[in-house]
């Protein structure tokens, strides 16, 4: 194999100048349009890899109940860690009661469900 590069070099070699740049050109031209259809073919398996496999749905909004008394825009759902004031707060001897939001309706709103069942009433 090695054999072949020294002589297909001898040959390069020989040719001018002219010819050699054709070669280059010939060459890059034929380069360029298989990293094309490469850059093609990857970018195709991107997107199959992409679509979601978990055929989980969305979790709906979960409305928040409670919520900080010194800044009232900051509440909590009572789902995962612990925010840090409420944190705070509990050490500081209160109860997580205390800072429970009052509904009028004694209920936290339904959002982006019916509230009222699809059964009729007895």
């Amino acid at each position: 194999m090695m054999e072949g590069c020294i002589v297909e070099r001898a040959k390069f070699e020989q040719m001018g100048v002219d010819d050699l740049w054709r070669l280059h050109l010939a060459i890059s031209e034929v380069l360029q349009e298989k990293i094309q259809q490469e850059k093609l073919r990857l970018e195709e398996r991107l997107k199959r890899l992409q679509t979601p496999v978990s055929g989980r749905r969305p979790y709906p909004p979960v409305p928040p109940k409670y919520r900080n008394p010194d800044q009232p825009s900051e509440t909590w759902a009572g789902r995962g860690k612990q925010p840090r004031w409420l944190v705070a707060q509990l050490r500081s001897g209160k109860r997580i009661e205390d800072f429970t939001i009052q509904f009028r309706n004694k209920r936290p709103p339904i959002s982006g469900r019916r509230a009222a069942s699809s059964r009729p009433q007895a």
